[in-house]
């Protein structure tokens, strides 16, 4: 029997659809429309509360973190691999108890499987049902390494995996955020310190990146198509009896400088020293920031031409006809 050759269609650039003038939010400057991509950070960072405040904003359309509106609600799916189902009711009725919610009428629906592997085709098409079922507009998964039985550090192994969600996603135009956790090695930018194969930060439209600071929690976002708001502290706000615990958005206060201003501050500080190069411990510790924000600040300031890493330490690169003149590009205000 005669086997067809596979075709592919071809469309003239004309015929394509247009992009909207927007990017299509389903979260206002969180979670794109559609979008895949990472919750990351260490262990005990808090990262499945911020999995389901995600789930519970979008299915209730309240503001996500009380700061980030809904701009069109729409019902949630989750599966959170580690947890037991009255564990998984008990966070999202916490969440419910703090925005005045009522649960019964919340639009949010939980797997129940003992085990989902998506490396199992059986297990695919299973959750290809349940979102068939449900119709969700985000898809939370939590966490990735009880999600499969491959070797994260290979990047053919992560390449299906992923495949696989991104199928998933554009067959029924939904978002999937999956958390996922980093490594204990300090990086540039957050989205280097994810365990396992590159592939993994390749991947994201969307990403959040949880880590631990002194006082609080630090939450970094990226995207791959639109801008990002500055990075942001959080806490995990719990009563005596737990019933309302939630993540809560923590403005900066007077002696603590705006996170956007950073890379200003490294700037005005090599300025100062113009003339002996600054290590970055020591750099770190005058400016009073955490190392990786520190580590975020110098790779866009080096990528933009603007400073130099050399042998005894960082220095103000010269200035060249394609040097840019300005510091850091404002960002997005998320306080005022």
């Amino acid at each position: 029997m005669a086997v067809s050759e596979p075709t592919l269609a071809v469309l003239q650039a004309a015929a394509l659809a247009p992009a909207p003038p927007e990017p299509p939010w389903l979260i206002d400057s969180l979670w794109m429309r559609a979008g895949v991509g990472l919750i990351g950070g260490a262990p005990k960072v808090c990262k499945s509360w911020l999995g389901l405040d995600l789930a519970v904003s979008l299915a209730s359309g309240t503001d996500c973190l009380g700061r980030f509106p809904v701009p069109s609600p729409a019902p949630a799916l989750v599966y959170l691999a580690e947890d037991a189902l009255p564990a998984v009711r008990a966070r999202i009725e916490a969440l419910c108890n703090h925005r005045r919610l009522d649960l019964a009428a919340l639009a949010l629906f939980v797997i129940d499987a003992p085990c989902l592997q998506l490396d199992l085709d059986a297990h695919v098409d299973a959750l290809a049902n349940a979102i068939a079922e449900v119709q969700p507009r985000l898809l939370l998964l939590d966490p990735l390494v009880r999600l499969h039985r491959l070797d994260e550090n290979s990047s053919h192994d992560m390449a299906g995996l992923l495949a696989t969600l991104r199928a998933l996603s554009r067959r029924f135009d939904t978002a999937i955020a999956i958390v996922h956790h980093t490594g204990k090695k300090r990086r540039a930018h957050p989205g280097q310190t994810l365990r396992g194969s590159g592939d993994l930060h390749a991947f994201s439209d969307c990403a959040l990146y949880l880590a631990r600071t002194e006082n609080a929690l630090q939450l970094t976002v990226e995207h791959r198509a639109a801008a990002a708001p500055a990075p942001f502290a959080l806490r995990l706000v719990s009563p005596s009896n737990a019933a309302s615990t939630h993540l809560e958005v923590l403005a900066p206060t007077a002696t603590e400088p705006a996170e956007h201003s950073l890379a200003e501050r490294v700037i005005e500080r090599l300025h100062q020293h113009r003339d002996q190069p600054i290590r970055r411990t020591a750099l770190r510790q005058a400016l009073r920031v955490n190392n990786q924000r520190l580590g975020c600040a110098l790779a866009e300031l080096k990528a933009r031409g603007q400073i130099r890493d050399t042998d005894a330490g960082w220095v103000i690169a010269p200035l060249t006809a394609t040097t840019p003149r300005t510091t850091a590009a404002p960002q997005p205000d998320l306080f005022r």
